[in-house]
């Protein structure tokens, strides 16, 4: 999954970021290294357990960016499953393991790409997007800018009840949240009768779809097409969740499409299909009316004017998870919304979150980047220190223990490991994640089945470990949900 989707700074355009001249007597080349579930083998092959390079398929040009693929100078290289065992059956050609350019309706450069569990999305040189994938995930409509008018916190858009589907395949009401006032929950407290139930199918529910193959069924995905925004918006980052997907546009505001039955798209409601990108409320709910006062008194700010200045005027950052999002606003302020089953929207309860949500128990930490995996959140303050929240079946949050404890709550991720180094760069996968240091160097820590975490072997890790990458400098590094990628550089004498 991506993290760290961000907008650029200074004029408010979209801008290819080029590198100094360098002073030394090397020349520089990028590379792109991969380690975990190759995709496009056979079941006889094994993973990667160790970095590996990706050869570039065309000479004379290099890599430029990773997202669970490649993306070079103005060319979307992708490659994937040939089979239906990965997301790249529907958005990569299926042309297997092999590097090879994706053809899009344009012959605009692509500068940023993004790839969730079954669609991809990219952005033009222009400022315009491009989606594939799942059909649901791809937007089948004009643009809508209010969605959230009319819409109640417990309703669809009609106002009616929202419904769930269970094991048994019956739609029938959804019940209330749990809810868990601690900051880390093994077991849902204070239930309902009929409540845990329920819930326990959402979670069956949850793990089937983003465990089980995507059906070879070429009626369910749809080619890449242009998405219509409003006339003069350009986006400037993008990311990709387990079926929806936000575009932050250059002025710092935030769309959103695909599905959002658990409030991943921010609209107040459990719409489950917005099939035309909608502007997500995340900065004017908390800037007018009511809703700010609430803010500024919770985060004890006693006047508008400091409340808006403390929360900030346009967002930053945007981060996709399975079924919850993240964004930061420039104020380094963390708001969450969508599934919070595991806490990882970080609210201190197991709600769903319909709406952009300040983290509060951040309140005065400055947050500089955020990623969104299956069921946990992790984030990194302006000072490099390591912020992890959600689910921790197999470690993913790095604190040392497992099991089903989840952390409702964020926690500072302290392992000696890390101390005195600064993280800047964080990328979720599905239950794994990896750092990038200021001084560049690469950590891992979670599931660790497919060797995704880069170490040589398929051990799970609840902290922190060194992924040793030889001669290679990274610059980047991406999770997609069973592997790893790093646009690394690499030094040759001229």
């Amino acid at each position: 999954m991506n993290g760290g989707g961000n907008r650029e700074e200074g004029n408010g355009k979209l801008e290819i970021q080029e590198e100094a001249p360098s002073t030394n007597n090397k020349k520089k080349s990028t590379a792109v290294l991969m380690w975990g579930y190759l995709p496009g083998i056979s079941q006889q092959r094994s993973p990667l357990f160790s970095p590996s390079a990706v050869e570039f398929p065309y000479a004379g040009d290099s890599w430029k960016d990773v997202c669970g693929g490649g993306c070079e100078s103005g060319r979307l290289i992708t490659w994937g499953s040939a089979d239906d065992q990965g997301q790249s059956y529907l958005t990569s050609g299926k042309h297997g393991e092999t590097p090879e350019e994706f053809s899009l309706p344009t012959n605009a450069p692509i500068l940023r790409a993004a790839a969730g569990w079954a669609h991809c999305v990219s952005i033009t040189d222009k400022g315009n997007v491009y989606t594939w994938g799942w059909k649901e995930c791809v937007p089948s409509a004009k643009i809508t800018r209010n969605m959230t008018a009319g819409v109640s916190d417990d309703g669809d858009a009609s106002g009616k009840q929202v419904s769930v589907l269970t094991e048994q395949g019956n739609m029938s009401p959804q019940s209330p949240s749990t809810k868990s006032t601690g900051s880390s929950v093994s077991q849902p407290e204070d239930k309902k009768p009929g409540e845990e139930t329920i819930k326990r199918r959402r979670i069956t529910a949850a793990k089937q779809e983003f465990e089980s193959p995507i059906p070879a069924d070429e009626s369910l995905s749809a080619p890449p097409c242009l998405v219509a925004l409003e006339p003069g918006v350009k986006i400037a980052a993008v990311a990709a969740g387990g079926r929806h997907t936000l575009a932050l546009s250059d002025v710092g505001q935030v769309w959103g499409w695909g599905y959002g039955g658990e409030g991943q798209l921010g609209l107040g409601s459990r719409i489950k299909l917005v099939a035309s990108p909608h502007l997500i409320p995340c900065i004017e709910q908390f800037t007018n009316g009511k809703e700010r006062s609430s803010v500024v008194h919770q985060g004890g700010i006693n006047s508008t004017s400091q409340g808006r200045k403390a929360f900030g005027s346009y967002i930053k950052t945007i981060a996709c998870g399975g079924r919850h999002s993240a964004v930061i606003t420039d104020a380094g302020v963390l708001l969450t919304f969508g599934w919070g089953l595991y806490g990882q929207c970080g609210q201190g309860n197991t709600n769903d979150i319909l709406r952009p949500t300040c983290v509060t128990s951040l309140s005065g930490i400055k947050i500089n980047a955020v990623a969104a995996g299956l069921w946990h959140t992790v984030c990194i303050s302006a000072d490099g220190h390591v912020q992890t929240f959600g689910g921790n079946q197999f470690g993913q949050l790095g604190l040392g223990t497992s099991a089903d404890q989840a952390e409702t709550l964020p926690k500072l991720l302290d392992a000696p490991i890390l101390e005195s180094i600064s993280a800047k760069t964080v990328s979720c996968g599905a239950r794994h994640s990896a750092i990038l240091t200021e001084d560049g160097k690469v950590y891992c820590w979670g599931w660790n089945k497919y060797g995704q975490l880069g170490l040589g072997d398929t051990i799970d890790r609840s902290t922190p470990s060194r992924v040793l990458l030889d001669d290679f400098l990274p610059r980047t590094i991406a999770c997609g949900w069973w592997h790893t990628l790093s646009l690394a550089e690499t030094a040759a004498s001229s």
